[in-house]
């Protein structure tokens, strides 16, 4: 679909689940990740006119949501809650369901032990498919910032499943 021809409801169907799932990893509760996505669409229909490239409506989504999570973070003092846990299961995979659910725990216990600073941009980057710029702009840093980010989150997630191969053989 074009950019230019989505309205409010496309947008709410287009980005509904994807914003619930980053919700979720970062609050933890079912309850937390639809108020943080009611309150990302509640600021959109008030404030979205003002985003003027509507190819850009995804990023301005992710970092609304993100900007409103920390905020309540901040407003709570419970700063503990952040620590994504998220995996989108792929569509069309002929995996059974047992294995991917598999696969998809070892990734995620993998992806906690990655350093903090480091798993968001991962997340970002590989399970929201968001560009470099997107995660900079979501994140509020300078795009080097989120290169080396990436960088160094690999090196340490390649270090943990290396760790983990060597421990099942």
């Amino acid at each position: 679909m074009d950019p230019e021809e989505l309205n409010f409801e496309d947008i709410v169907s287009d980005y509904y689940q994807p914003l619930y799932r980053f919700g979720y990893s970062l609050a933890k509760t079912e309850h937390e990740a639809k108020d943080l996505v009611q309150q990302t669409f509640c600021t959109y229909a008030e404030k979205g006119d003002s985003v003027r490239d509507s190819s850009k409506i995804k990023s301005w989504l992710f970092t609304t949501l993100y900007r409103e999570f920390i905020s309540r973070v901040r407003k709570n003092k419970r700063i503990d809650h952040y620590e994504p846990e998220i995996l989108e299961a792929t569509a069309g995979s002929t995996e059974s369901t047992v294995r991917r659910s598999t696969d998809g725990s070892r990734i995620l216990e993998s992806l906690e032990k990655v350093d903090t600073n480091y798993r968001l941009p991962l997340t970002l980057f590989y399970m929201k498919d968001l560009s470099y710029k997107e995660i900079a702009e979501t994140l509020d840093l300078p795009i080097g910032t989120v290169m080396s980010r990436l960088s160094r989150g690999k090196a340490q997630l390649r270090e943990i499943f290396e760790g983990k191969a060597s421990e099942t053989t």
